[in-house]
């Protein structure tokens, strides 16, 4: 078993491998959207059949697979109390970065982040260094300006009254339709190919 044949098997189920780690004698595999995630849930059974939360059904259907075909177990961000520690995971993977605005970065999505499960494998398997550095060390920083009620700071935090406040007016049908303006405009997001679909769907969850 190798960290590329997993990668292989969730490129094909539409995720990405976006870090890994090794802990207490196991290895995590973290899975996030990417390019190819849209094409495959919406053509999906959760997708088309009108049920609430298509995208976590989907989630734990194709990570479950790949658990199954790993000989693994797998975790969710919304299994819990307790919670899984997606975060320090995500960080301790080294692929992973906070960015001036609060939310993390990651060099493949940018702030397009959407973890959606992780791989628990019952041992300790090589992981490739990955050679990357922060994307925002090279960046000009035009998420910290981009939000016009300035909701989103790493020193003051998240002021979710004033997203939420903002997003209920006309002016906030941007966002709700095509997802966060901040998050769109970090440059390395566009490498995540959001449709406008899927950032409306992520929108109406986030601010039903």
């Amino acid at each position: 078993m190798t960290l590329n044949a997993i990668q292989t098997a969730a490129a094909n189920a539409g995720l990405i491998t976006m870090g890994a780690l090794r802990e207490d004698g196991k290895t995590i595999v973290l899975f996030g959207t990417g390019p190819d995630f849209w094409a495959a849930f919406s053509a999906s059974p959760e997708f088309l059949d009108g049920n609430k939360h298509p995208v976590d059904r989907w989630s734990k259907r194709v990570v479950g697979d790949l658990a199954q075909t790993f000989d693994g177990t797998c975790q969710f961000p919304s299994d819990g109390p307790p919670y899984p520690p997606f975060i320090r995971w995500a960080l301790d993977s080294g692929r992973f970065y906070q960015s001036p605005v609060g939310m993390m970065a990651h060099p493949e999505v940018g702030l397009m982040i959407s973890l959606r499960g992780a791989l628990i494998l019952p041992t300790e398997i090589p992981i490739p260094q990955q050679g990357t550095q922060s994307p925002c060390l090279t960046c000009d920083a035009p998420c910290t300006t981009a939000c016009p009620v300035d909701a989103l700071s790493a020193d003051s935090g998240y002021n979710i009254a004033a997203c939420h406040a903002f997003l209920d007016t006309k002016d906030g049908s941007d966002c709700m339709s095509r997802g966060c303006i901040a998050r769109r405009a970090c440059p390395h997001s566009g490498k995540a190919k959001r449709t406008d679909a899927q950032s409306a769907l992520h929108m109406r969850s986030f601010h039903p």
